[in-house]
């Protein structure tokens, strides 16, 4: 069993967190990315090309993080890969002992900054879902079998400010349904989206089926706040945020501030376990959010078992 699936199950708050690309560096290269706040996390996502743009594959980072003693949550979007590819990566992570897959459709090529590229999605999230639980459960999907089967611990995103917004939470139930045993959400700088949604997920039991682990996302400035608003897919920053950060004495500062008080606002909902952390500072935000809000470290919460601070 991961350490991620031990800790769900257990109940304690968990904490995980987005690796930085890599492109180049070799093993160095990853640890620098995960070093500053390795104390505090369970697992950290090795990324899928993240918005259709090219980088390390995230089996080969997986098993980097995975020989550097960092617990991996291997993504694989659907974009890149047909049936078959998806299947072989999950196999070929089972085989170096990764068992955290995380399933997403992945953004489209447009996204990125090679828009040429042909486009896959022999299947979406939820069929990825499918697939690999039938691999968890000893079979290809063509019926062939695998013994011993692989033991995989599946999960999925979801954004709860996506159009139509009414309809987010009844598509993470299908996402269960298919396997997903965590819950990632996008990004989000607006505190009634994710509000509306886990008040869903407490109402329709998805909730207590899934952790669901709310993206807190740490940057430097309003400048990158703009960024995020402008050109990532699927996320908006309110203008009054940026404008704060804009005008404040110490706009650094200030984009922490926020992302504290965003990480906050999460932890206080019914049904949130925990959080998923993304930082494109170059020095330990990580760390210093979870100083800031008294979380204990990764070794602590195993010895005390500590829950998330609301308990549905």
């Amino acid at each position: 069993m991961s350490r991620l699936e031990e800790a769900v199950r257990a109940g304690r708050l968990v904490l995980t967190a987005e690796l930085l690309t890599v492109d180049s560096g070799g093993l160095d290269a990853v640890h620098e990315r995960f070093a500053p706040y390795e104390e505090w996390v369970d697992a950290v996502n090795a990324t899928d090309n993240t918005a259709a743009h090219a980088h390390a594959s995230p089996l080969a980072v997986a098993i980097a993080l995975k020989q550097l003693g960092m617990e991996p949550v291997m993504q694989l979007v659907c974009r890149d890969r047909n049936r078959l590819a998806l299947e072989a990566e999950i196999a070929g992570a089972a085989l170096h002992g990764i068992e955290n897959i995380c399933c997403l459709t992945g953004d489209d090529v447009t996204a990125g900054d090679e828009p040429e590229t042909r486009r896959v999605f022999d299947l979406d999230a939820i069929q990825l879902l499918v697939t690999a639980s039938a691999l968890a459960g000893g079979r290809y999907l063509s019926g062939r079998a695998i013994d011993p089967a692989p033991h995989l611990f599946l999960g999925a995103v979801e954004n709860p400010a996506a159009p139509p917004v009414d309809h987010r939470v009844a598509r993470a139930l299908k996402k269960v349904r298919a396997g997903a045993r965590f819950l990632q959400l996008q990004v989000g700088f607006e505190r009634e989206p994710l509000e509306r949604f886990m008040a869903q997920a407490v109402a329709t039991g998805l909730a207590e089926q899934a952790a669901i682990l709310p993206s807190i996302c740490l940057v430097r400035s309003p400048k990158a706040l703009r960024f995020v608003d402008e050109r990532v897919p699927g996320i908006s920053v309110p203008a009054e945020l940026i404008a704060r950060c804009e005008s404040a004495a110490d706009p650094e500062a200030e984009c922490f501030e926020v992302a504290c008080e965003l990480a906050d606002h999460a932890l206080s909902l019914p049904g949130v376990r925990g959080l998923h952390l993304i930082s494109f500072r170059r020095e330990a935000g990580i760390a210093r959010l979870c100083l800031r809000l008294g979380i204990a470290t990764r070794e602590e919460r195993e010895m005390s078992g500590d829950r998330p601070r609301v308990v549905v």
